[in-house]
Formats: structure tokens, sequence, C-alpha cells
């Protein structure tokens, strides 16, 4: 999908949505994390064409499940199935036990398909809001999605992530390279082709662009890709030795990598083109896997400096560190939630790495994983609800997502070969 395609999506989506005047002081704010919460009943009635209003086909179906998945996958959601209702719109819904409804219907006219959705209140009798959309036929999915997200928004005021990715490392081709799919495990792409070692995938902060590490040249060198319309592939690190593990700051201007042109692997602060701009620690250990907070203030990172690998938090100003992990002997992996208040990890646990999430700074870990494989990699949802990461299970390592109050385990999509380094983009248009 080239990006242009995309902006005219949304420039045609926002001339012609449509709002009754009383539907911003409409919207529900469910609390979600409330620990009595319930799931929200929803009804999705198949779509239906306009010109066809009377007649039920595969598409109608198609759009309606598509919309049920990503609706379900924000986990507070519990569609009834259709089957319950011959899918049809007029249903007693009171009767069905439902508190809300969805209504599609679409027009076809040459190449363009517009959309007309319309989110029902069923115990107040009225339209919470309604949107309309209108674009060509090749992003008729995508326009779907959006509709949900706009749902979640305004049930929870908070968006929906039904619009962002996944990148991750695959074998299936033969070698190890990077793929990127979106959070349904549809529309998988492979991004990289160097048929060699391509690992640890990492979005910049609008999406748009991703770095990895690639082995093919015969040095584990830093790599920078425009994923979505393949303009161009440039290496920006490529110094003798290690060049890992790259970290975004929140403003998408620098880097910290891991190199080791002093024989020591250890953090550096990087711009987009490679220069060095600083380097932040030097021969305490090995230094790897950096990851920013969400105020550009900070970065945790992995050093076995204390004799095994743990989690350390430091200032980038000051560059004054601290550990905050103290559980456990092999301590690896951190991410920094959307929100600044968590930093997940991967932990040896009783021989098999968990997931676990931490405070910044510091205290009792919460442990998320608890079958007897190798939950590893983890990395937040842009809505901080959720962790993706890549289990191990019986020799079979796919990617799998949990919430953060450790519910909701699931794998995501299945492929041959295995998957890994599993990386969450933030929300895409």
């Amino acid at each position: 999908m080239h990006f242009r395609k995309i902006v005219h999506i949304i420039v045609c989506a926002l001339l012609t949505n449509f709002f009754f005047a009383c539907m911003a002081q409409a919207r529900v704010y469910l609390d979600i994390t409330s620990p009595d919460f319930r799931k929200v009943p929803v009804a999705v009635p198949y779509f239906s064409n306009k010109n066809k209003p009377d007649r039920t086909n595969k598409t109608d179906r198609d759009m309606a499940a598509l919309l049920t998945d990503a609706l379900e996958f924000h986990g507070f959601i519990n569609v009834v199935p259709p089957e319950k209702y011959d899918g049809s719109k007029n249903t007693d819904w009171l009767n069905l036990g439902v508190d809300f409804t969805i209504l599609s219907e679409y027009k076809i006219t040459a190449e363009n398909i517009t959309f007309e959705f319309r989110l029902i209140d069923i115990a107040e009798g009225r339209m919470l809001f309604g949107k309309r959309y209108k674009g060509s036929l090749d992003v008729r999915d995508k326009m779907v999605l959006r509709f949900c997200d706009e749902v979640i928004y305004q049930l929870t005021g908070e968006r929906g992530i039904s619009m962002s990715n996944i990148a991750f490392s695959s074998e299936v081709s033969g070698h190890k390279e990077i793929f990127v799919a979106d959070v349904l495990g549809r529309n998988i792409k492979q991004i990289t082709r160097h048929k060699n070692l391509a690992v640890s995938p990492k979005f910049s902060p609008d999406g748009k662009l991703l770095a990895y590490t690639s082995y093919h040249p015969g040095n584990p060198n830093l790599y920078i890709t425009n994923w979505r319309e393949a303009r161009f592939t440039s290496a920006i690190s490529r110094h003798p030795g290690l060049n890992l593990a790259p970290a975004w700051s929140a403003d998408g201007k620098t880097m910290v990598i891991t190199l080791s042109v002093d024989d020591n692997p250890d953090l550096y602060l990087i711009n987009t083109k490679g220069t060095i701009l600083s380097r932040l620690t030097k021969n305490t250990g090995i230094n790897v896997s950096p990851t920013w907070s969400p105020d550009n203030k900070n970065i945790a990172f992995v050093s076995d400096r204390s004799g095994t690998p743990q989690i350390y938090v430091m200032n980038i100003k000051t560059k004054a560190v601290r550990r905050i992990t103290f559980q456990g002997n092999d301590n690896t992996e951190p991410s920094w939630s959307p929100d600044g208040k968590w930093i997940t990890y991967s932990g040896l646990y009783e021989s098999r790495y968990q997931v676990f999430i931490i405070k910044p700074e510091g205290g009792l870990p919460l442990q998320l994983t608890w079958y007897r494989d190798d939950h590893e990699s983890p990395s937040w949802s842009p809505d901080g609800r959720q962790i993706v990461f890549s289990r191990l299970h019986k020799n079979d390592r796919d990617i799998c997502t949990i919430f953060k109050n450790g519910t909701g385990f699931r794998t995501l999509f299945r492929l041959q070969g295995n998957q890994s380094s599993p990386e969450w983009s933030t929300r895409m248009q």
C-alpha cells in the first residue's frame, strides 16, 4: 500500500465524516481496567449493500467477520455470533442481551466504495455516533479497521490498535529475514531478502521505517528501510564488530545501539545517519538491548556488570545508572510501556524464560506468563494494554500476545519455521 493512497483515504474520510450534533457528548468511556469488568456484548450484523439490500453475500459476511475479529482483539468486547440471529439488522437486541450493535452499509461506484457505520446503544435506544468513509476498493479492509478503532475510542476514550503492525524475524523463507504483519495476522509481508541472518527489527516512532541488524555482509551491520514503500534500504552503522539492537528515541532523531568498536559491547547514541553522538557506557560489562522511555529522558538496558544479566535504567543527560531487577539471575530484553509506567522484560524462572513487568523505579516484578515454555522478546502494544512476544513450544517458536494483567494468552499466527524478535508498531494511518 503506497503512502499516498493511505493519505487519500484519510482525506476522504475527514471530508465525508458525519456526526449528529450531540455525538461529542455521547462517549461511554468504559472502565475496562476494573477487576470486576465483564466483556461488553456487541452485535455485528452482516454488512448491507445499498444496491442489493435484500441479499447477503460472502463479501458482506467477510467484512462483518473482519470487524468482529478486530473488535474482539482488544479484549473487552464479546461479539455475539451472527448465526444466533441470522446476521439480520432486524433483531430484538434487548432479548439477545446485546449492549451495542453496529449497523454497516456500503455502496460501490466505479472503483470506489463508500461505507456508512453506526454504533447503536441498545439500552438508550439511540445512535452513539456514525461515520462515513470513502476510498478505493483496494483499501476496503483498512476503512473497516479504522472504524473499529473509532468504536474503541468511543467506548474507552482511547483509540484502538487495529491499524498497528508487528515486525518479526522469520525462517519461513529458509533464511531468517524480517517480516511485517498486521495485528490480526493478515497481510504478512517479507521486508528483507538478504538470504542470511536479519534480527531485532525496530519501528521508528511514526511507524514508517524499520531499523534492524543483518549479518549478510559478514558483519552484523545496522540498516534502515522504508518498509511500506520499499524505496530504500541503507546501512547506517558498519563498524567492525557488533552493530546491534537499535532503539529509536521518542522523537525519531536518534538511536541507542550496541557497538563493540573497543572490543567491549557498549551503548552509543547515534543519529539516523549513523554518526556517533556520544558513548553511554564504557567497559562496565556487556551492555545491550536498550529501550527509550516515552519522555526521551531515560533508557532501560541490560548489563552483566553485577555478574549476571540485569535490567538497568540510565538518565541520558546525567548518565546516572541504577539497577531495577534483583530477582533471578537472567533478566533481559526490556521494553518500556507507552505510558512510561512499566517496563516488560524476559526473565529466567525455574529454567524457563517468562514475561515480567516492573515499575521503572524497581520494586516487585509481576510475572505474566507461566507455561513451561520459553517466552522472549516482549514488546508493548501502542495502547499499553497488551504485550507481544515469541514463545518456544515443542521446538516451534511462534508470535503470541498477552494482556498486561496476565490474561488472554493467544498465538497471533503460525508460519513454517521459527518466528522471533517481535516488535509492535505505533498506530498507523
